[in-house]
């Protein structure tokens, strides 16, 4: 584009090439400058993947994820054997006392013992640790969806904040010029000083809303510092598509049943009932071998021995047959608090839906009807102040309530949005039930 410019910069008069080269010089800074600007805004998708790589809490989960790992490999196998040393018999008086070789019943002994523990004992504990395992994986699933909901909500307030400063910002200087006009009717004998002060005294208080609106953009640029750092400071760019989420309410149960905590919950379950199978695997106890070598004295032959050690089980019915039943009345109460849980999640979401929906509509009814006729009601107000039939009175009425309703107009956005990113990021985004479902207006 810029070659086909310069050509027709060549193609000109002499004493028009200079004028014509300056503005294609000021074009074109403008549109690097504006280049530059949309390559530095920050998107929400970028800040969601900024909280991510910026995350320790993930980096925690999947370490303890790893542990568990570690632990399950570990769980599987034998105990360690058991080197077992000693000398019996030894005398302690007489003669031969404290000799090692003099009496024939004294013996130098060697020996190792191994537990032997049943292959399906070893498979019940491995694989507790591989459910804690899945657990925490879970957990870092929602730990991620806390991140990305948070996150957007601090970036969807932040951008709210400044489109509420625009507004007021715009209105100020409409008010600013009221001053100028009022101040000219009252030199002109045409106004009063109640009209100078009054409209002073509303650019005053449009300032102060000014300052306040900058003080919480302070805040909310403090709030998503938090998720994505340094990069919070950097202008927003425009927000997605907030007129669709990935829930249908017609299979919201089913859709509810993969949301994070549940899933959480779910696992944390099957450790529930993992450890019930530990606790009947228990109900069959495990034996030990032992094997040892025996060194008399030299006039003495040396002897082997070989034993085998098997728990009495005794009272099941106190011990063994408790600890199951113990495990068993864990593994229904995590199954009661998932399903209870469930139905608090679809009733929480349902909810959401309808006040998403309620507020989607009411910022339509806001753009169509009362943002135009508060808008209609200033213009009025002002051409007959202008005309001389009005009042100052009446024109600052009417900017005020023009504000307020461009105002309400916006906080009723915000709070859709961020409604929004409650949904949108309530199921994990590459998960088969987050089919898109599109609500346009």
């Amino acid at each position: 584009m810029f070659s086909v410019l310069f050509q027709r910069v060549h193609s000109r008069p002499r004493h028009g090439r200079r004028a014509y080269s300056v503005c294609l010089l000021i074009l074109a800074s403008t549109l690097l400058c504006l280049g530059a600007q949309a390559q530095q805004a920050l998107s929400l998708d970028q800040a969601l993947q900024l909280a991510q790589d910026r995350s320790r809490q993930l980096v925690a989960q999947d370490a303890v994820a790893r542990s568990s790992r570690e632990m399950a490999a570990a769980a599987g196998q034998l105990p360690d054997p058991v080197l077992k040393a000693g000398v019996n018999n030894l005398p302690i008086n007489g003669e031969d006392s404290f000799s090692v070789t003099r009496d024939f019943m004294t013996m130098r002994s060697i020996g190792v013992m191994q537990e032997i523990t049943r292959s399906d004992k070893l498979k019940a504990r491995s694989t507790r640790f591989n459910r804690e395992a899945e657990a925490a994986e879970s957990s870092r699933v929602v730990a991620l969806a806390n991140l990305r909901r948070d996150t957007a909500m601090a970036w969807l307030d932040r951008y709210y904040q400044e489109r509420m400063l625009d507004v007021l910002r715009a209105q100020r200087a409409e008010a600013s010029l009221q001053i100028e006009a009022s101040d000219a009717a009252y030199r002109g004998g045409r106004g009063s000083q109640t009209d100078v002060f009054a409209a002073r005294s509303a650019v005053a208080q449009m300032d102060d809303r000014i300052r306040q609106t900058e003080r919480q953009i302070s805040t909310t640029k403090i709030k998503l510092a938090r998720w994505i750092g340094e990069p919070a400071s950097q202008a927003l760019a425009l927000p997605p598509n907030l007129n669709q989420v990935h829930l249908e309410p017609t299979s919201l149960d089913a859709q509810l049943a993969h949301h994070p905590e549940i899933a959480l919950m779910l696992k944390q379950e099957e450790v529930a009932q993992a450890d019930v199978d530990i606790a009947q695997s228990n109900k069959r106890s495990d034996w030990s071998v032992e094997l040892m070598l025996s060194q008399r004295g030299p006039a003495y032959s040396n002897m082997v021995s070989f034993n085998v050690s098997i728990p009495l089980q005794w009272d099941q019915k106190n011990r063994q047959d408790r600890e199951v039943a113990a495990k068993l009345a864990i593994a229904e109460q995590m199954r009661a608090h998932r399903e209870e849980a469930t139905r608090e999640h679809v009733a929480d979401t349902r909810m959401w839906l309808q006040q998403w929906q309620s507020d989607r509509d009411r910022v339509a009814h806001f753009d169509s009807t009362l943002v135009p006729l508060a808008a209609e009601r200033t213009r009025a107000a002002l051409a007959a102040y202008r005309g001389g039939s009005g009042s100052l009175t009446a024109v600052l009425e009417a900017r005020r309530m023009e504000i307020d309703t461009r105002m309400d107009r916006l906080r009723l956005e915000m709070e859709a949005a961020s409604l929004w990113a409650q949904l949108e990021y309530l199921l994990p985004a590459d998960h088969p039930a987050t089919t898109t479902t599109s609500r346009e207006k």
